[in-house]
């Protein structure tokens, strides 16, 4: 940034550390690809992502297609990096913005969309969600290495199996957290400057870059040996550096914008039951918080996913079925807007239907080969207090057994702190959706949350 005509520092922001990124995939699926001994790249990813045997042709028909896991690149510069990446693994390290729109490029993200069975906006909640689920939801994920090492320290009596993580061979993105002193900007006083200086060798020098690796992280110094936990122990290679695995280029906004428009364009589109309690417990600003930000869910929708919204109180009432976003979205924002709290919850009543209507749909795309992600959005700020299904006939009935990479999954919202928050959990659980806690000041940023899992 330029401040007063000059850089907002008189110095170039210096590395600090190396964090890696690539993907965690369950140690005996990679072992088959070849881990550690052999280079898999994001064209490896790719080709077992495009193809309808999927494992079987390693061997493992039991494990069946392909599943992926990765962050958002639209709201989390995880997702941002990982598929920046992949985009260079395609097309090659010197793309421009507009090589991306290459039909190679497309073709290989259709692709990996076609296989990828869950967004988020963090890493670690990807491991959590394989961690939980097992190997048969999700099969790898895009995510740092030091989260994949701290899971396999810190969870691994929860893991079916330890995780291995895979530095793709054709490069990656070595984050190095630069550290920059503002020495020029006008709100930092000389004896500030100094300070950050001081710091910044305090970081660079070796007794805090052999620390880093204690904490799951890489020293800039390469004449430091890596130990555990970074050894293969722990899941990873300690060969692996930006010589033998290249360092890529980090993205200029130009081709950052051109990665996120193509996965927008390529992502398999959602459809979306948006389930809202308006039972008399929601009144005042809970009502009228929970309407503004439904509103903004809705407009932050892709024109072409499908949105549907219900609402519940003494019993649940369609008000509008899953419709494309871009043809409903005025009308589903005036309903909203018109909504107010009375009555009873029948929230178990409210999630049966919503799942009921939602299955229908899937059955009906699977009929005509249309491949979509499926979600509920459940906003609810108390108990089951009326209705015609019990607690355990939804579970038995409502919902499935176990999670499938492809099912129906349902993101409850507990809105305040009467809120079922235990049935919530479970409902989110088997689903293999994820359970959120809001209040009327974070409701909007929950939501946010929410988009970016679909």
């Amino acid at each position: 940034q330029i401040t007063n005509n000059k850089p907002i520092g008189s110095q170039p922001c210096e590395s600090t550390i190396y964090a890696p990124f690539g993907f965690a995939m369950w140690k005996p699926m990679a072992e088959t690809l070849g881990w550690p001994n052999q280079s898999i790249g994001w064209d490896t990813i790719v080709t077992l992502a495009a193809d309808p045997e999927g494992w079987a042709t390693y061997g493992h028909p039991e494990w069946g297609e392909f599943r992926f896991g990765h962050t958002h690149p639209a709201y989390a510069n995880s997702g941002l990096l990982s598929m920046t990446g992949f985009v260079y693994g395609i097309g090659g390290e010197t793309l421009t913005a507009a090589d991306i729109y290459d039909e190679q490029v497309q073709n290989a993200m259709a692709d990996l969309q076609e296989n990828t069975a869950k967004y988020g906006r963090q890493a670690p909640a990807l491991l959590e969600l394989m961690a939980r689920q097992g190997p048969s939801y999700l099969h790898a994920a895009a995510v740092p290495e030091a989260d994949t090492v701290r899971f396999n320290i810190e969870r691994g009596d929860e893991l079916a199996f330890p995780l291995a993580f895979i530095f793709p061979s054709g490069g990656t993105m070595w984050a190095d957290h630069p550290y920059c002193v503002l020495d020029n900007a006008e709100w930092v006083t000389p004896e500030q400057s100094e300070a950050a200086v001081i710091f910044q060798d305090y970081l660079a020098a070796k007794d805090q870059q052999e620390a880093a690796i204690d904490n799951y992280l890489r020293p800039l110094d390469s004449s430091i040996p890596l130990h555990a936990p970074l050894d293969l122990a722990n899941g990873t290679d300690p060969n692996a550096n930006p010589q033998t695995i290249p360092a890529l280029p980090s993205p200029t906004t130009e081709i950052s914008n051109a990665v996120i428009d193509i996965f927008q364009l390529n992502k398999r589109k959602a459809t979306i039951m948006v389930v809202l309690d308006v039972s008399g417990s929601m009144e005042g600003d809970k009502i009228s918080t929970a309407r503004d930000a439904t509103i903004e869910f809705f407009d932050r929708l892709d024109p072409n996913d499908e949105v549907g919204l219900m609402v519940f109180s003494d019993e649940p009432i369609m008000l509008s079925k899953p419709t494309r976003t871009g043809d409903v979205v005025e009308g589903l924002n005036q309903q909203v807007s018109g909504l107010f709290a009375d009555g009873n919850t029948a929230l178990y009543e409210g999630v049966c239907d919503a799942a009921k209507a939602i299955t229908k749909m899937q059955e009906e795309d699977v009929a005509s080969s249309e491949s979509r992600l499926y979600g509920i959005v459940l906003l609810s700020d108390g108990e089951d207090t009326v209705g015609n299904v019990t607690e355990n006939q939804m579970f038995a009935t409502c919902l499935p057994a176990n999670a499938e990479a492809d099912g129906i999954k349902i993101y409850p919202i507990a809105f305040g702190e009467d809120a079922d928050t235990s049935v919530l959990t479970r409902v989110a659980n088997v689903s293999g959706g994820r359970m959120f806690t809001a209040d009327p000041q974070s409701i909007s940023s929950v939501y946010i949350s929410i988009s970016a899992e679909q």
